[in-house]
């Protein structure tokens, strides 16, 4: 297996700029693993997909206004800060942009940016005391109680189109903060579809897994299992593991919404036993590939992922590559809109 197996070309004017309206008026290609057919249908129509006794799995992870601007006090020359963790009280790990000159030491003003001028005029100091894998820096803020009012909704690096509303880039059920990104396959659903599947009997369940730098960073190894997948934080309460060891003694299907809750849901199967799944809060570095036996998913709701990144690898580990290959191709001839505000695939 090599990373370039996980490439395609993709034309530019596929990756969406802007969500659709309402979300859930996306498109919807449909994956039957069983004959490997192809469906398309709107996002809407995934009802007639689902059965009474289904588990539908979401993620309510809330992206954070993580992205900061500001400068060095040495030199004043101008820094973009990204907020990956919250290591301790005001210490977070981050990605800082230009990062090379940024060492050890290093002090910065954190600044209102040109989105944020109608805000109270205020400035955070900051210093550097470390440096992470990845060439991450950690960070001491004087107060990160306030770090909200400065930062922004960071929007992945392919949309260059301004997001008048920054709900937008928040799935309706988001309410735990902790996210740089938003688990995008939720983006599609609303509180009246949501209310239309429950009324079906599909058991709705929510966990917390924080998106993190991966769902940004493309494998640039040749081999793909030489990639540092990058961790990130997940919680799955001792209620929804009640509810989930009991549809897989009935066999009813469990069904994640985006890959964050794959990877949660598979790691907590790992660490559990064969039958009683255990409540989990830690740490998640699971990285999927073709080969993986998947304990716990019966079924997922995904997006279309970037070409040579760890999220395309995990959804051809559960379709198997034939079909996926055949999916991205006819979803390029027939112009599906892809990656964070694009269309939608369901594979069961």
């Amino acid at each position: 297996m090599k990373t370039s197996d996980f490439d395609y070309s993709l034309p530019p004017e596929l990756i969406a700029q802007t969500p659709i309206e309402p979300r859930d008026h996306s498109r919807l290609m449909v994956l039957d693993r069983s004959d490997s057919s192809l469906k398309h249908q709107r996002f809407f129509e995934i009802v007639d997909y689902l059965q009474a006794g289904d588990v539908l799995v979401f993620n309510n992870s809330r992206v954070i206004p993580a992205r900061l601007s500001g400068k060095r006090v040495d030199s004043g020359g101008g820094l973009e800060i990204l907020l990956l963790h919250r290591l301790s009280p005001n210490v977070w790990e981050t990605l800082v942009r230009p990062g090379k000159r940024v060492k050890i030491g290093t002090r910065m003003e954190i600044i209102n940016d040109s989105m944020n001028r109608d805000r109270q005029d205020f400035r955070i100091t900051a210093e550097a005391v470390g440096v992470g894998e990845g060439g991450t820096r950690v960070i001491s803020f004087s107060d990160e109680t306030r770090l909200a009012e400065l930062g922004q909704i960071p929007l992945p690096p392919y949309i260059h189109v301004p997001l008048p509303n920054p709900e937008r880039y928040q799935t309706v059920y988001a309410n735990v903060a902790g996210s740089i990104a938003a688990p995008t396959a939720g983006l599609h659903f609303t509180p009246e579809l949501l209310a239309q599947i429950k009324s079906k009997g599909i058991h709705c369940l929510f966990v917390t897994l924080h998106v993190g730098l991966d769902t940004f960073r493309p494998i640039r190894q040749d081999d793909p299992l030489e990639h540092p997948i990058h961790r990130e934080y997940g919680v799955l309460s001792q209620e929804v593991a009640n509810e989930l060891s009991q549809a897989r003694v009935e066999g009813r299907r469990i069904i994640c919404v985006g890959t964050t809750t794959v990877r949660l849901l598979e790691a907590v199967a790992q660490a559990s036993q064969p039958v009683d799944i255990a409540p989990f809060a830690g740490w998640v570095s699971l990285f999927i590939v073709p080969g993986y036996r998947f304990r716990m998913v019966d079924a997922m709701i995904t997006n279309f992922h970037l070409p040579r990144s760890t999220l395309l690898m995990l959804v051809t580990a559960l379709a198997g590559r034939d079909l996926i290959n055949q999916a991205y191709r006819e979803a390029i001839a027939r112009q599906y809109r892809f990656y964070s505000f694009g269309d939608a695939m369901l594979i069961f």
